[in-house]
């Protein structure tokens, strides 16, 4: 058994490190040149592998541009929903989950670029820039925060909407400065909904959520 077993292991840790390999070459390509000019050959050339074995993972740039950011909305999905979870105040759960989505995104040079010149090319190809902000999870938070209090009752539907929305676009401006100020950022979005918190709690709205789409 343990013959069989070595063989298939190896060659699922090739495929494995295949593909990782044309998603880092694809995120420098479209870092580089831009979406619209990069093509597949610029991307196989960045790696060692054989011009024909990127259509053994990929059918084209799209897929590899749009599994990029499944991988990235996947890390921010994650990390501002632990930040949001792990805090103690209402300024605390909107500014922590802002800040790990940002600082994210400025961390890693290669991602950074990507987004800042593709952010059209983005928008285009998905449907909303909810792909960054974890519209379904966001929406849970935020039912369970005025669950306990922590927020008043706003309209979740229309929270994490606008939440989603004014979060991706001022991550795109955020990114056009050199150096991205994540602080600025995060300072500014925080106090544009905690302004708004507090005129909402004068006007009490349902809380339930709507068929709302996902991600």
């Amino acid at each position: 058994m343990s013959e069989v077993a070595a063989p298939v292991g190896k060659r699922e840790r090739t495929k494995a490190a295949n593909r990782a390999a044309i998603l880092r070459a694809g995120t420098e390509v479209f870092a580089e040149l831009g979406y619209g000019a990069a093509s597949v050959r610029d991307i196989v050339r960045r790696t060692d592998l054989a011009a024909g074995t990127f259509y053994n993972y990929f059918p084209d740039k799209e897929s590899v541009l749009r599994e990029i950011m499944d991988d990235v909305a996947e890390q921010i999905r994650s990390r501002a929903r632990a930040a949001r979870l792990h805090s103690t105040t209402l300024e605390g759960f909107i500014a922590d989950g802002f800040r790990a989505y940002y600082e994210l995104l400025a961390a890693d040079r290669h991602l950074f670029e990507l987004l800042r010149r593709n952010h059209g090319t983005i928008r285009a190809m998905f449907d909303e820039p909810a792909i960054f902000a974890g519209y379904e999870e966001l929406q849970e938070d935020l039912l369970a925060a005025v669950a306990s209090g922590a927020l008043p009752a706003v309209d979740v539907d229309y929270m994490a909407g606008a939440m989603v929305g004014a979060g991706f676009e001022i991550a795109v401006l955020m990114l056009e400065r050199d150096p991205p100020d994540v602080e600025g950022a995060v300072h500014f979005v925080t106090s544009l909904f905690i302004g708004g918190l507090e005129r909402l709690r004068e006007v009490p709205v349902r809380t339930g959520t709507s068929d709302a789409p996902g991600l």
